[in-house]
């Protein structure tokens, strides 16, 4: 599945804003000449906003909660929540090792729909992580949206865990306006 934004200009806008260009050793361990520096667009509540208004709509319907991942996936949630109403929970990387040792911070999640929030997904990694720690906890964890997948196109990172990814934009949307720009 394609990024599905009908914002005309939120492709640019995120491109120029967050498309940084040197040597970047991604979470995976790949090396890249470019990074996807999130942190830029969510710092920015306009930006931010218009993320989590184009996510609303590839939010399945029988979502009951909302799991932002630690640590850029949280704000994007937390703006997610509060359009679409969902309560939010959120996943850290590791359960913390003091006070309720908790992995998700929030409501239970055991029988429970959980569409997780994610900023950029290459591979999937925190993604499946986090998916498996959940569907551990008994939740129902399905769908994964996210603001930039930039993973190949046509492929899913996270078919082995049987997850689809659902993007408001891909690296391929992304190249393209650069492209079109002449950047």
């Amino acid at each position: 599945m394609g990024g599905v934004s009908d914002d005309a200009t939120l492709a640019a806008d995120i491109d120029a804003c967050c498309r940084l260009s040197g040597t970047f050793t991604l979470r995976s361990g790949q090396v890249s000449s470019e990074y996807f520096d999130k942190y830029l667009f969510e710092a920015d509540p306009a930006l931010l906003a218009r993320v989590a208004t184009q996510m609303v709509g590839l939010v399945p319907s029988d979502t009951e909660l909302l799991g932002g991942l630690e640590l850029g996936g949280v704000p994007i949630a937390t703006v997610l929540s509060s359009l679409t109403g969902h309560p939010t929970l959120f996943v850290r990387k590791q359960a913390k090792e003091y006070g309720t040792c908790k992995l998700a911070e929030g409501p239970d999640v055991s029988g429970r729909r959980v569409t997780l929030v994610e900023d950029v997904i290459t591979t999937g990694g925190a993604v499946r992580d986090a998916t498996n720690a959940l569907r551990e906890a008994g939740a129902v964890v399905e769908v994964v949206v996210c603001a930039i997948d930039r993973s190949p196109a046509g492929e899913n990172p996270l078919a082995d865990v049987d997850l689809e990814v659902r993007p408001v934009l891909t690296k391929a949307e992304l190249d393209a306006v650069r492209e079109s720009a002449g950047r």
